[in-house]
Order: C-alpha cells, then sequence, then structure tokens
C-alpha cells in the first residue's frame, strides 16, 4: 500500500490536472450559468448542462494519468498493478471532492430557490429523486466511469497505436449509429426512454458500476503488456 500510495504522490505532483483545473472549470461553468439564467425573463425552474464540464474534462484526465505518468513510473520500478491501483485511488479521490461539493452546491441550491434566480446547475431532480446519498453515489461513479474511459483508451493507444485505436473508436462509432437506427427503425425510443427513467439514479448507478468495473478490467489487462 505504501508504494500505491508513493503512486498517489507521483499523480499529484501537478496538482492543476487532478484538482485545480476540474474546479475551475466548474466554477466557470456556474458562474456563466446563472449569469444566463439572470437574463431569462420567466420565473419556471431553469436548468442547464453546464455541471456536466469537470465530468467530461475527467475524460482528458484519465488521458494524461496514464500517457504522462505511467513511463516515469516505469522508470521508478513501481509495478504495473501498483500504477494502476495507484491511478484509480488518485481519481477517486479527486471525484469524491468533486462530488462532494456537488451534494454541498445542491443543497445550497435547494436554500437559495437556485441561487436567487431559480437556476438548478446541481440540483436535478431526477439525480435526487432517491435522496441525496444515491444522488452521491451516482455522480462519483459518473466521475470514475469518465476517469477509467479516457485511461482504457490511452491504454490502448499505448498498447496497439494510433491505427489499432482508430479502428476500435470508428468500429464503435458504427455500433452505437446501427443501434440508433435499429431503434428508429422500430420506433421504440419512447420504449428506450421509459425504460431508462423507470431505472432511476440507483439503476444508473449499477449500471456506471457495471461499465466500470468492466473498463477496469479491460484497461488492467492491457497495462500488463504496455511498453512505456
Amino acid at each position: 500500500m505504501n508504494r500505491v500510495g508513493n503512486v498517489v504522490r507521483m499523480q499529484l505532483v501537478n496538482r492543476q490536472t487532478f484538482i485545480w483545473i476540474p474546479l475551475i472549470i466548474l466554477a466557470g461553468s456556474l458562474v456563466v450559468s446563472i449569469v444566463i439564467w439572470s437574463m431569462i425573463p420567466y420565473d419556471a425552474p431553469k436548468y442547464g448542462g453546464g455541471a456536466q464540464a469537470p465530468l467530461w474534462y475527467f475524460f482528458a484526465v484519465g488521458i494524461m494519468g496514464m500517457t504522462q505518468t505511467f513511463p516515469f513510473s516505469q522508470a521508478m520500478s513501481v509495478t504495473r498493478r501498483e500504477f494502476f491501483l495507484g491511478s484509480l485511488l488518485t481519481a477517486g479521490l479527486t471525484s469524491a471532492i468533486l462530488t462532494a461539493i456537488f451534494v454541498i452546491g445542491g443543497f445550497v441550491e435547494q436554500a437559495t430557490t437556485g441561487w436567487g434566480v431559480n437556476g438548478y446547475f446541481f440540483y436535478l431532480d431526477w439525480i435526487w429523486s432517491s435522496g441525496p446519498a444515491v444522488a452521491a453515489v451516482l455522480i462519483l461513479f459518473m466521475t470514475m466511469t469518465f476517469f477509467v474511459t479516457g485511461f482504457a483508451i490511452a491504454t490502448i493507444y499505448k498498447r496497439f497505436g494510433p491505427a489499432v485505436l482508430t479502428v476500435i473508436l470508428v468500429g464503435l462509432g458504427l455500433l452505437l449509429v446501427g443501434a440508433m437506427w435499429l431503434i428508429g427503425r422500430l420506433n421504440a425510443w419512447g420504449q428506450v426512454f421509459g425504460w431508462i427513467v423507470t431505472q432511476g439514479p440507483e439503476g444508473l448507478a449499477v449500471g456506471l458500476l457495471i461499465t466500470l468495473v468492466a473498463l477496469s478490467g479491460i484497461a488492467y489487462g492491457l497495462l500488463r503488456r504496455t511498453i512505456p
């Protein structure tokens, strides 16, 4: 565990990547959202997608955490297992910070009627429908899934090169488009969205956990044979 902790410290040498930049993105997105809401003339609750911004950044953090730190870790005689666990622990700690901010922000928005402009950045009804604890778990799993997705993509790049990565991404894109075509062909979009809504935040959290475990297994399996 000491060596895993050393990987955490190694990842956090540049705290801007894991801590400060996500917080700056979050704060900037919040301020912009509040300014926009204040200019909207009607009094109904206002929502926006700005809260997603730091989550998408964690996708980039996963890529940077792999490509920038992995070669250095191997020069320091860190095993691949220790590097993988340390990187996940680093992402988990920083994701927990972001999750705590989201939950606190949700309480603040409820207390202030949406920052005084009836605008809701953190408190989204569907996510909070089962309470703050479930909302926190959902946000944590969502952030970690973005990180592990970026980490896995970077591992494929390091293991097989850009050509194989491009083929895989194009293939996944084609599968997605094919699935969308099939759903549209069957006129089943209503059933699909209805099924998603009925799962609730708990169901989404379980789905994210399964995805997180699967992607982590893929990333670690590839990392064991990756050349720095």
